[in-house]
């Protein structure tokens, strides 16, 4: 955290408070030295931050009367509270019109007025900044509404589902756990009847969604969350096999500052390369994964999933074979 990050989060702290906090729970809310705590209070006076204390009390408090003339340098909120602010914005934006986003707008218009209080206004924040996604696919308003709608109420659904994989439409009657949202696309967690197991279907790939009267399947929290966060990707279960990958000395500058997996095991090795071993149940996305990094990554194990790189490598240079003979004809 920055210093001015830590300005700002003391100013958060002590605003946040109805009545003055005393030194020593401020200084329990932080995680530096009571020496670093008075120097940050220096600063966030020097700054303007109105913070008085109140001897009568013995507390710090934010002298509210001044504080919509306050305003700290630069930016004052993170990465993360930039992506929810511009998220949470432009998805009140773009709901479709209804009940919720009448409820929503006062919201909306709460976040471009404290945005204008400190002299940035939204259309420019948006414009500046984008947030892109690659191999988002497009799901059925109406197939998000019914499913929500059923996920908090507890119902079951019945839907047709079109499977990749066996490119077949299946009939299911599932009880609805989560949704979840991955890398661009939603998910829902359920509990299928027709399968009698837990499955995680794609909601683009639903169609024919019917609330049903029967009771919704209960699932423990702590079991749904291993199912989904078990294994690497969207592939759930419990872990099969643990991959081992190599990457080169100029991949590893990347890859070693990614998280592939909440349970992955990384080292640096003495030449510069990068060794990440990370549990996965099913193979077919860590393949596309290691795949984009070409030659830059080596598998050392499981065999199998070996095996599967180097197909994949093998058709991929096939395809250009192919073409330089008929060319060459």
């Amino acid at each position: 955290m920055t210093q001015i990050e830590r300005i700002y989060e003391l100013i958060e702290i002590i605003s946040a408070r109805r009545y003055p906090i005393k030194f020593s729970d401020l200084l329990a809310l932080v995680d530096y030295s009571a020496p670093t705590l008075k120097r940050y209070i220096r600063r966030a006076r020097d700054s303007g931050a109105p913070i008085r204390y109140d001897i009568q009390i013995g507390g710090y408090v934010l002298d509210k009367s001044d504080d919509a003339a306050f305003q700290l340098p630069g930016l004052w909120f993170n990465v993360s509270e930039l992506h929810s602010l511009l998220t949470i914005h432009e998805l009140i934006n773009q709901l479709d019109p209804g009940l919720l986003k009448l409820e929503l707008l006062p919201l909306r218009q709460r976040i471009e007025q404290r945005l204008a209080a400190r002299g940035i206004k939204t259309g420019e924040l948006s414009r500046r900044i984008q947030l892109l996604g690659v191999g988002i696919r497009l799901c059925c308003p109406l197939a998000f509404r019914t499913t929500a709608t059923a996920l908090m109420e507890r119902k079951r659904l019945k839907l047709n589902y079109h499977s990749r994989s066996e490119n077949k439409i299946s009939t299911r009657q599932v009880s609805p756990q989560r949704l979840l949202y991955y890398r661009g696309n939603w998910y829902l967690v359920a509990y299928c009847h027709t399968r009698r197991a837990l499955r995680i279907l794609a909601l683009e790939r639903m169609s024919a969604i019917v609330p049903q009267d029967g009771e919704c399947l209960e699932i423990d929290d702590e079991q749904l969350h291993t199912y989904c966060t078990a294994s690497f990707g969207i592939f759930a279960g419990a872990p099969k096999k643990e991959a081992v990958l190599l990457f080169s000395r100029e991949s590893a500058r990347w890859v070693a500052e990614e998280r592939w997996h909440p349970d992955q095991q990384s080292r640096w090795l003495e030449d510069g390369g990068f060794e990440l071993r990370l549990p996965y149940a099913d193979q077919r996305e860590l393949v596309m994964e290691i795949l984009r990094y070409g030659p830059e990554v080596r598998v050392i194990s499981p065999p199998e999933l070996q095996q599967m790189v180097r197909e994949r490598l093998r058709q991929a240079l096939g395809q250009y074979e192919e073409k330089m003979q008929i060319e060459k004809k």
